[in-house]
């Protein structure tokens, strides 16, 4: 078993649309109706969208290979690409979604470390992401990794108002 981790650029913007709509319809096509999938998805994860994101320097996009195939992604916000206000001390971890035939492997763990490893190297304070308040695997995960629930906020799903749980690491 290999994991490596690359760091996505503009070239890598098709894969990160693909495996971005791949692994969240997996997570939450389930809990959410096709109209509000699909509008979340378009918005989302247009190319548009994801070049802009790319070219952020204050976002960061890491795709990880299990024995050399994408499994997984991770993308970072400093600064003003956190989408709540944490102020330059904090790291946002925006996304780490894995495909479930690679779920159970560690890649979540190993994305999580890429993720605390850019924080301290941007001598940040604390790490922290919203999750949706009936993950509840990932909300374990979370908690197994050393985060807590500090505060929570809306996320909107279409027109589906939903709750994100924001989750915090203390890291000095």
């Amino acid at each position: 078993m290999t994991i490596n981790i690359k760091k996505c650029t503009l070239e890598d913007s098709r894969k990160l649309q693909e495996i971005g709509c791949e692994t969240y319809n997996e997570t939450f096509k389930d809990h959410n109706s096709p109209e509000n999938m699909n509008a979340y998805l378009a918005g989302a994860f247009n190319l548009k969208q994801l070049e802009k994101e790319l070219s952020n320097i204050s976002s960061q996009f890491f795709f990880a290979f299990f024995n050399n195939e994408v499994a997984g992604y991770l993308k970072v916000n400093t600064g003003d690409a956190q989408s709540e206000e944490m102020g330059d001390e904090s790291l946002e971890i925006e996304r780490i979604y894995i495909k479930n035939k690679f779920q159970k492997h560690g890649i979540g763990k190993y994305l999580l470390n890429k993720a605390m490893e850019i924080a301290m190297e941007g001598n940040k304070k604390k790490i922290w992401l919203g999750v949706w308040e009936y993950n509840e695997n990932a909300i374990a995960f979370y908690k197994k990794m050393g985060f807590v629930q500090t505060g929570a906020h809306s996320f909107y799903m279409g027109d589906d108002q939903q709750i994100d749980l924001i989750m915090t690491k203390t890291l000095i």
